[in-house]
């Protein structure tokens, strides 16, 4: 027998297995228990009608409507501003080399300080308010925008583009210095101007780079919580946060309806993925 063969095969053994029980089992259990069956609780009876509640229910789609509108904006502006810093970046000039360090700063702090800085900064009573009002550009500190706490999520958007940007730009800048300057030059020699080398020769290239880590960056808002529980409104929320708030909720018998929310979220992001995949291989 050729252990060679099957030796790569092993090498996944400890990542299928950590996989397989965390992941697998806890996706198993959100499962059986968004069917009803928590015999902790007394709750025996196998059922959908958690999963038919919460379709039916207004609160759901204008909770799926909020998340959707947060994650996209989020993700469109994140890669676009990953792709004009990442141009930028790859070209030499003075003090590249910090200018890339600056670049990565958001990458190593955690969300929860992000958001405790937006709080500080953006808030009508934070720093950028009373700054305005010491230059008398506020009559009074209140008169600055609601940019946080507000129905509009500006304050969670701007946290998760400060942290994804660089995320995104890196990439995108790997792929542009191991392309080099080769077919930029060959098209420019060929009379195509600073636009038609970016839309029909770079844009090309960065592509794939582009579309798998916005797919990454967008499933990641879509399924994450402590942003919008910290930053957003109380009602409508996200999607996560309304599971949180149900799984966290005292009453044990909200927990099949927070399993059945988590459960969802699940097969939508997985559609959302597969269908965003789906157009973009079909564009290229």
């Amino acid at each position: 027998m050729n252990t060679q063969r099957f030796f790569p095969y092993l090498l996944l053994v400890p990542t299928l297995l950590v996989i397989g029980v965390l992941f697998l089992g806890g996706v198993g259990v959100g499962i059986v228990q968004s069917l009803g069956y928590l015999p902790v609780i007394g709750l025996r009876t196998w059922t959908l009608d958690h999963y038919i509640a919460l379709l039916s229910g207004r609160d759901f789609y204008m909770s799926l409507g909020v998340t959707l509108y947060m994650a996209v904006t989020s993700t469109v502006l994140a890669t676009v501003l990953a792709l004009a810093a990442a141009m930028v970046l790859r070209r030499s000039f003075v003090g590249r080399r910090w200018m890339t360090a600056i670049f990565q700063l958001p990458l190593p702090v955690p969300h929860l300080v992000a958001a405790a800085g937006i709080v500080l900064l953006l808030t009508q009573s934070g720093l950028a308010a009373r700054v305005l009002y010491a230059v008398n550009m506020l009559e009074r500190p209140g008169d600055f925008p609601a940019l946080v706490f507000d129905r509009s999520y500006i304050g969670a958007i701007l946290v998760y583009t400060w942290k994804e940007v660089p995320f995104i730009g890196l990439v995108v800048l790997a792929v542009l210095r191991s392309v080099g300057a080769d077919y930029e030059e060959a098209a420019q020699t060929l009379g195509a101007n600073a636009w038609q080398r970016f839309r029909y020769v770079l844009l090309p290239l960065v592509t794939p780079g582009i579309i798998s880590t916005s797919i990454i960056v967008f499933a990641f808002l879509f399924g994450s919580f402590e942003i919008p529980l910290l930053l957003g409104v109380r009602y409508p929320n996200t999607l996560p946060v309304m599971a949180y708030r149900a799984y966290t909720d005292p009453d044990l018998t909200s927990r099949p309806e927070a399993m059945a929310l988590g459960v969802v979220i699940t097969l939508v992001v997985i559609g959302l993925m597969m269908i965003y995949r789906r157009l973009t291989e079909s564009r290229n």
